[in-house]
């Protein structure tokens, strides 16, 4: 039964009634959430190179314990996009912020594997239901038309930004400048991630016909472009759906390759610039952040591109599947070029490229889940995203042991020094660039689990 409010938004907009700007408070939060997801995660960067220093871990078992955060991520997903679809964003949102937040310091605690292992599950876990969640939030917040580049900015932009400013934060500002530990570092930015959480509780609501602080011409704008018609069916996506779909089977295989190479950006930079390359922290911390800022100007120029190709040519599918090709592409072939790098600094700009074009892709991702789950568009998105946390569960231990086998004892300036070669591993992240690449020559959009028919 619908509420007064409600039931007043069904009616058309007062004549010459302007649009309330709630949508925009919307997409601070949405943005906020996306910028604090990154900031946290990928503060893994730094934990990373530190465990492997106080607890003498091997490249094989940090990269084990990224891999476990993998596990409850992936498998959190599709409960959390079912959960999402059903109760709605509010609570769930604002529930697992918190949780995540204070999970972080709780590396600091420990140098015991299995203990880290546990924290790691349950970060992943935490952490599972915000992309399926803010998937749900832009398709009900913001307008059809431009939708794509909301989600460009929300999940590339600020949340590559947090990414980048992780080790900015933790690195630059809170270790060598403040001279806190990274334990303390790990603390201020938690508790930070609480105090967002605050501010989602009180400021979100789920649905703007549903917010009093929205008007019917509001309400009119955010709707423009959708039908009014709702399907007849189940409450959730039956899965039959998604197993009938080639579509969405290779979609599934295009993010499973996707995420697994594009996790070497969240566990592998601050090991590459520091005991690689050689750089001080205060420099690494700068380097690692370079190909992440690339990833979220590239998912802002891919947003629009998407969506100003779709405008110009009509086609929703062949916008979104030349996107795709498009930017995995170059991005295998600029990966090649980093490897080439005899500068650190080089390589840390071509890196910079090779995400700009892997993540130009992100919002087309975000578009064709939601052209293709409709109104089980949380649940599209967790199960897209679930293959690319499987993506991450396989890679990071492939990855570790090659890196293991790459690594020498050789005598520099007198001492004996652990030297790895990052060039095979880098080869290999650039092949699933390719094969990412191809799946999406195959991939339509259009092909709606919701309604079970074509759309243009």
């Amino acid at each position: 039964m619908k509420d007064q409010h409600s039931v007043a938004n069904d009616l058309p907009p007062i004549r010459g009634e302007r649009p309330t700007r709630v949508r925009w408070l919307v997409f601070v939060l949405a943005s906020g959430t996306s910028w604090m997801l990154y900031l946290h995660r990928y503060s893994w960067n730094l934990i990373r190179p530190a465990l492997m220093e106080e607890y003498d871990f091997s490249n094989s078992q940090v990269d084990g314990l990224y891999t476990v955060f993998n596990v409850s991520y992936a498998f959190g997903q599709i409960p959390g996009g079912i959960i999402c679809d059903f109760f709605g964003t509010h609570l769930f949102l604002g529930i697992i912020i918190v949780l995540w937040s204070v999970l972080l310091p709780c590396f600091g605690l420990t140098g015991n594997f299995y203990g880290l292992a546990g924290l790691r599950l349950g970060f992943g876990a935490a952490q599972a239901g915000c992309y399926p969640s803010l998937s749900k939030v832009t398709r009900v917040w913001f307008p059809l038309r431009t939708r794509t580049i909301t989600q460009g900015l929300i999940a590339s932009f600020f949340g590559r930004s947090g990414g980048a400013m992780s080790s900015i934060i933790m690195g630059a500002l809170l270790i060598d400048t403040c001279g806190f530990s990274w334990r303390v570092a790990l603390l201020i930015m938690g508790l930070a991630g609480v105090l967002f959480a605050s501010l989602f509780f009180w400021l979100y609501r789920n649905d703007p016909e549903q917010d009093v602080r929205v008007n019917r011409a509001e309400v009119t704008l955010i709707r423009e472009g959708e039908t009014d018609e709702t399907p007849d069916g189940p409450r959730v996506l039956p899965f039959r759906r998604v197993l009938r779909s080639p579509s969405m089977l290779v979609f599934i295989v295009q993010q499973f390759m996707n995420a697994g190479a594009d996790g070497i950006y969240v566990y592998l930079m601050g090991s590459y610039f520091i005991t690689a390359r050689h750089f001080d922290i205060a420099t690494a911390s700068l380097l690692i952040s370079l190909p992440l800022w690339g990833g979220a100007i590239g998912g802002v120029v891919g947003g629009f591109v998407n969506d100003g190709l779709i405008h110009l040519t009509g086609s929703r599918r062949w916008s979104r599947t030349t996107v795709g090709f498009a930017g995995k592409f170059v991005a295998c072939l600029m990966m090649f070029v980093a490897i080439q790098q005899v500068s650190g600094v080089a390589a840390a700009f071509c890196l910079f490229v090779v995400k700009f074009f892997s993540d130009w892709t992100q919002p087309t991702v975000w578009g064709a889940c939601t052209d293709m789950g409709g109104r089980y568009s949380a649940t599209v998105f967790s199960i897209i995203n679930t293959s690319g946390s499987v993506g991450g569960i396989c890679t990071p231990p492939v990855l570790g042991v090659i890196l293991d086998m790459n690594t020498t004892r050789e005598i520099v300036d007198g001492k004996e020094e652990l030297i790895t070669n990052y060039t095979p591993m880098f080869t290999i992240v650039a092949a699933m660039y390719m094969v990412s690449a191809c799946c999406w020559l195959f991939i339509n959009c259009t092909r709606s689990l919701d309604r079970g028919e074509l759309t243009t």
